[in-house]
């Protein structure tokens, strides 16, 4: 969407069956569409572990952005705040903390490659690792992305999905970096 203002006006509209519980506009505004403790259809089709219906399991959040710029200082500020309580109230771990590109890796991609997840991780909201490595094992990457949570699929795409979070700017195929942070987020 455009703007929050339209994207608010879409995720209200019984017609389009798409909702989340919190917006966040660029300014940091801070929007509750759907009470917390109500299902909202923020996820669609798509999985992280075991939980396939995550819509129902999950808070979302929708964050205000087009995808290709970075976001802003005032959204990411007012995202931490919010993901503090909604963590609090709920006892949500930061291994639990995952962006849709997670959970339907292929058929979503948000909140894509600008986002500072880097920044969550350091504010204890979400987990990371920073490990290198050489040894490029394509079986143990497989099952390392089992473990953490990411469904299964074609490799290609489930490394482009791990990229977006875990390796931000990496490109071509599956290295050693890849296969030792996996590796390191499966052991937690």
């Amino acid at each position: 969407m455009q703007s929050a203002e339209a994207a608010c006006a879409r995720l209200c509209d019984p017609e389009c069956e798409v909702s989340a519980h919190y917006l966040i506009g660029r300014d940091g505004t801070v929007s509750q569409l759907v009470d917390e403790d109500m299902r909202a259809w923020h996820a669609g089709a798509g999985q992280w572990g075991k939980i396939t219906d995550v819509n129902s399991r999950s808070v979302g959040i929708e964050l205000d952005n087009d995808g290709l710029s970075p976001f802003s200082a005032p959204l990411m500020d007012s995202l931490e705040g919010l993901m503090s309580g909604i963590m609090a109230r709920w006892r949500i771990p930061a291994a639990n903390v995952i962006g849709h590109s997670d959970m339907a890796p292929g058929r979503k991609n948000d909140p894509g490659a600008r986002f500072d997840w880097a920044r969550l991780v350091r504010a204890g909201l979400a987990v990371g690792s920073s490990a290198t490595g050489a040894a490029v094992d394509a079986a143990g990457f497989e099952a390392a992305l089992t473990r953490i949570g990411y469904p299964r699929c074609e490799l290609e795409t489930r490394l482009a999905a791990f990229r977006l979070r875990h390796n931000q700017g990496a490109k071509g195929p599956l290295n050693g970096t890849d296969c030792a942070r996996a590796a390191d987020l499966a052991s937690d």
